[in-house]
């Protein structure tokens, strides 16, 4: 791993430890036992490297979320979709906690976020599209849009929700998990016929993998 890699994931891992408003260049230099100098060698400030861990956030997306193929088990690739978001809550938490903080510092960093939410909602209305399609939902075309953005609104601001309930404000693996059976939710009472049945079976994989990571760490 480059230098400039090894910055980014130590960036990330402590602003989720310690959230990225505590957390200085020199914070993270000093982690990696590096000078500040050498750290900026290969980014200017903590925004930049903001924008570069955003940069990561988007690719994510991009690779994760295409488009349903009809011809396979749409419920199948509903489940990728689901998983990759688990990848994405879980490793860029810190992001959705302290969003409106980090986007007010920058408005570079704002125009790009803004430009990819506007993609993302397009993204995530074709997967609610598909699921209509394969009739595992019915929904007006109207709504979709709608239901869109109420899946957005729910992995974005799941994770701070749970920290403003958590006594001691931390995040837990088996938190992420219980957002996506909060986004699974969303879906079920649009289910037809057996998408009824589909969706509560792929609640119950979730549950189970919630409780799975608890007993883990317990």
């Amino acid at each position: 791993m480059s230098t400039k890699d090894k910055i980014i994931q130590t960036s990330i891992a402590l602003f989720n430890q310690h959230g990225e408003r505590a957390i200085t260049t020199n914070h993270i230099a000093s982690e990696m036992g590096i000078s500040p100098g050498n750290l900026y060698y290969h980014f200017k400030n903590k925004e930049d490297i903001l924008r570069n861990i955003f940069s990561l956030y988007k690719n994510h997306l991009k690779d994760n979320f295409i488009p349903m193929d009809k011809n396979q088990d749409v419920m199948a690739q509903l489940a990728g979709y689901l998983d990759s978001l688990v990848e994405l809550m879980w490793r860029f938490n810190f992001f959705y906690n302290n969003l409106t903080d980090i986007l007010s510092r920058d408005n570079e960093l704002k125009a790009q976020y803004l430009e990819q939410q506007a993609q993302l909602l397009e993204q995530v209305a074709a997967v609610i599209a598909g699921l209509k399609y394969a009739e595992v939902i019915e929904i007006d075309d109207s709504d979709i849009v709608e239901l869109a953005h109420m899946v957005k609104l729910t992995v974005s601001f799941w994770t701070p929700y749970v920290k403003a309930h958590s006594e001691d404000g931390r995040l837990s693996k088996q938190d992420i998990f219980g957002g996506i059976v909060k986004v699974i939710l969303l879906f079920k009472p649009y289910a037809k016929g057996a998408g009824l049945d589909q969706l509560k079976e792929l609640q119950q994989e979730y549950i189970n993998k919630q409780l799975d990571v608890e007993q883990a760490v317990a």
